[in-house]
């Protein structure tokens, strides 16, 4: 009895064994499998391997707190060993790009409406001698404040710069020699980050908005099978397109009046320009983003995916390259001329321009030419692809 005990127990743990040793066998095989499939897709393998490296060396170029290669102008009144040295000093300055040299006020003025230079440093007639002769002298610092966080790092560079040389020159002096620095602020003296915030938020709800619900509408109608009863109807593609869209163009306008009563109202965001030229604007703008809803609905065949491209692949590109949270000049060139294919940049300019500096379509012709040449391009892309595939 004991004996037959001993044995029993002996090939339960024998079997025991076995079966943990097949449950191994088959998971090892499994994830052997699912090594072998996933090695032989390659955009599995793009997003596990390339994503982590495109995103860090985006975010490591962009995400930076410092301001670089700002385009600043400088007028040299004086134009003596002091005013050059200083301008010397700036120039050697990774921080400044001096962009021209500019002494009538009106030039000035027309800089910085613009968007040619971000700060202007003015040095007065007789600058040297002031500092010579009576121990202190001023400039004048003049930033462009439509954008507050970087008008205030500018000012504080350039006043760093100022403030290392007067304390070189100062050295042994008694009593030491002071400069002055005078800053003004255009467009925005108290600094209030809303001048800027607000037409960022424009361009991203706008784009997010339209993009996402334009794609996912028509992607519905694919999935449920009445696009291709819409296509045997006497209606053709374009006026299809044009029905979907319609009424996002109308409530997105409803959204544009809504943000900015709420921004002029509330958050004291001046309206200097036109209203009329900012709805005008606004409207090719929502144009533009329903064009693009309307290529990614096309290259789509479920709501899922629609939305996940509308989603990650235009809030991203909007964030990091509009130009609303990270200066587009502290990037290296190639982010700078990918920032140019995103709808988001020219509007966040044509929105600050309006509202911000009160300018008209003379000075804002350039942004929406290149608006217009992408919806043309969106459209007419979307308008061969939908009768290629659908009809």
């Amino acid at each position: 009895m004991t004996f037959f005990i001993s044995w029993r127990g002996e090939h339960s743990a024998a079997t025991n064994k076995r079966t943990d040793y097949g449950i191994s066998i088959t998971i090892f095989s499994f994830v052997r499998k699912e090594f072998y499939h996933v090695m032989r897709d390659r955009k599995t393998l793009l997003i596990l391997f390339g994503m982590p490296v495109v995103q860090i060396l985006i975010f490591g170029f962009a995400l930076t707190n410092e301001v670089k290669n700002s385009r600043i102008a400088i007028a040299d009144y004086a134009r003596d060993r002091a005013s050059q040295e200083i301008t010397g000093r700036i120039s050697a300055s990774r921080y400044f790009d001096i962009q021209k040299n500019l002494f009538h006020p009106d030039e000035l003025a027309a800089a910085f409406k613009s968007g040619q230079i971000r700060m202007a440093i003015i040095f007065p007639e007789r600058f040297n001698q002031d500092l010579l002769h009576q121990n202190k002298a001023q400039i004048q610092l003049i930033a462009d404040a439509s954008d507050p966080n970087t008008a205030n790092t500018l000012i504080n560079y350039a006043s760093s710069i100022i403030g290392d040389y007067q304390q070189d020159m100062s050295s042994g002096q008694a009593p030491p020699y002071t400069i002055r620095p005078e800053v003004r602020m255009l467009y925005n003296p108290q600094l209030k980050g809303a001048h800027s915030f607000v037409p960022g938020v424009m361009a991203l709800i706008l784009m997010l908005v339209c993009v996402m619900m334009t794609a996912i509408s028509i992607v519905k109608e694919k999935e449920t099978g009445t696009m291709e009863i819409l296509l045997v109807s006497p209606f053709k593609p374009v006026l299809v397109i044009i029905a979907k869209t319609v009424p996002y163009l109308l409530l997105s306008l409803i959204n544009v009046s809504s943000i900015l009563l709420v921004s002029t109202l509330v958050l004291d965001v001046p309206l200097n320009g036109s209203i009329l030229l900012l709805f005008a604007e606004s409207a090719l703008y929502i144009i533009t983003c329903l064009s693009l809803g309307i290529l990614i609905s096309i290259a789509t065949s479920t709501q899922q995916a629609a939305m996940t491209i509308s989603l990650m692949g235009m809030l991203l590109p909007t964030v990091m390259f509009s130009g609303f949270m990270f200066p587009i000049e502290n990037m290296p060139k190639a982010l700078q001329l990918l920032s140019n294919i995103v709808p988001a940049k020219w509007y966040y300019v044509i929105v600050k321009s309006i509202m911000i500096k009160g300018l008209g379509i003379s000075a804002l012709w350039k942004e929406t030419l290149i608006l217009t040449a992408m919806t043309a391009f969106f459209l007419g892309l979307s308008l061969k692809n939908f009768k290629t595939r659908l009809s």
